[in-house]
This record gives structure tokens, C-alpha cells and sequence, in this order.
């Protein structure tokens, strides 16, 4: 699984109209999975966002950043990016040939708002899989990370 991970002051997803998740303060996660990713995988990504220390300690004078999203208090938004795996190797035309097809991507996506959920202790947001999303961020810093679960890193 890739994830790209930004710390943001807030952030929503819209579909149809609709906001169907919004934070303020936390992360905002475009998580994609690709064909061979397992159970393993979503664990080891979940523990990652969850414990990240991206957030600075108010009493801290170097402003450090010591705090995980779970200790600070802040949310978390998920939204699923198949294009996370797009290859753009030939031509202009990205392919997504190494991204999961639905069948096996939505389960996924689906134990790692699970994952998270258990990891923050408290429910997160989430966009909807496979919906055209208008997604709305004020990014913070900017901190923006990405994340690979076959690099561990």
C-alpha cells in the first residue's frame, strides 16, 4: 500500500454535493493499494499514521515536533487514491495497471479505516471508495509524507 500523508489544519471530502467527512487538525490520508498487499501491510500503515510524531508540543521552546496525531487530539480523513500506483513510464497517458481492481482494493481500504479507528481510539472520517470526491485541505507547514509498506518507509 502507498499512503500520502499531510498534516492539515482541516480538511473535507465532498461528493455529489455533499460533505460526507471533514477534521479540523490532524491528517489527511490518500491511501492506495495495489494488487499483492495483505493484511500485514494495512497494519504496518495504520500503526505508521497513528504514530507519526508530526505535531509540536505548544510548551516545547524548540517546537519540536513529539506529538502523534492519537496524542494531540486531532483527526484523521481517508481517502482512497488508486492513482497512488499509476505508472507513467511510456507516453503521457498514466496507466493503472499496478493499482488493486475494486474487489481486492475495498476490502482493504476498508481494514484500514478499521486499523486506524482502533489505533486513534476514536472514529475517523473517511471519503467514499470509488466516488468522484472533491477533496479540500489547508495544508499545515506543508508536512506532506509518502508512505510505502513493501519499502517500510
Amino acid at each position: 500500500m502507498r499512503a500520502v500523508v499531510q498534516r492539515v489544519r482541516s480538511a473535507s471530502v465532498t461528493v455529489n454535493g455533499e460533505i460526507v467527512g471533514s477534521i479540523g487538525a490532524g491528517l489527511l490520508v490518500l491511501a492506495g493499494a495495489e494488487p499483492e498487499d495483505t493484511a500485514t501491510d494495512v497494519e504496518w500503515l495504520a500503526s505508521k499514521v497513528a504514530n507519526l510524531r508530526l505535531f509540536a508540543d505548544a510548551s516545547a521552546p524548540d517546537g519540536a515536533l513529539d506529538f502523534s496525531v492519537r496524542e494531540s487530539g486531532g483527526g484523521i480523513l481517508v481517502v482512497s487514491q488508486f492513482t497512488l500506483f499509476a505508472s507513467t513510464r511510456k507516453g503521457t497517458r498514466p496507466s493503472w495497471h499496478r493499482a488493486a481492481k475494486p474487489e481486492v482494493a475495498r476490502p482493504l481500504y476498508e481494514a484500514l479505516i478499521t486499523a486506524l479507528t482502533k489505533a486513534l481510539g476514536r472514529p475517523i472520517q473517511t471519503g467514499r471508495f470509488g466516488k468522484m470526491m472533491d477533496v479540500a485541505l489547508v495544508n499545515d507547514g506543508p508536512i506532506t509524507l509518502i508512505l510505502d509498506t513493501k519499502a517500510r518507509e
